[in-house]
């Protein structure tokens, strides 16, 4: 496990706990990682989080989503794109569509982490940190 890439920890961590159907799962907190989580939620691919813990063992608890009498998750692919040895910038007229609009892109931005779409619709680009579908 790398210990200094927290975002590739915590879509790892949802993409396991989502091929087993857990109904929940942990990440640790950071700044970061609740941006994410907040963006997640704000398009509907989870049902929320809450943070749990003291101090500098504070988590995340992720609630995962499920639809179908089968609980298909609703998170089919998470994909990291900007790796801490490797970071992918994009100006707002590059940004990518992710499965034609289907998907979404998490970019981080100078005004805060935001999906594909949102930062279109503000004129910003920034780091591309992960698609989602």
């Amino acid at each position: 496990m790398a210990a200094n890439d927290t975002i590739s920890d915590m879509l790892t961590r949802i993409r396991n706990a989502c091929m087993v159907k857990h109904p929940t799962t942990q990440v640790p907190a950071t700044n970061m990682t609740r941006s994410i989580a907040q963006v997640l939620a704000s398009e509907g691919f989870i049902d929320g989080y809450e943070e749990s813990g003291e101090g500098i063992k504070k988590y995340l608890v992720i609630t995962l989503k499920y639809k179908g009498k089968n609980r298909q998750p609703i998170i089919n692919t998470l994909k990291r794109v900007s790796k801490p040895g490797l970071r992918v910038y994009s100006r707002q007229k590059d940004l990518p569509r992710v499965l034609g609009g289907i998907g979404i892109a998490i970019i981080s931005t100078s005004h805060g982490v935001m999906t594909d779409r949102e930062a279109r619709r503000q004129g910003i680009g920034g780091e591309i940190l992960c698609y989602v579908w």
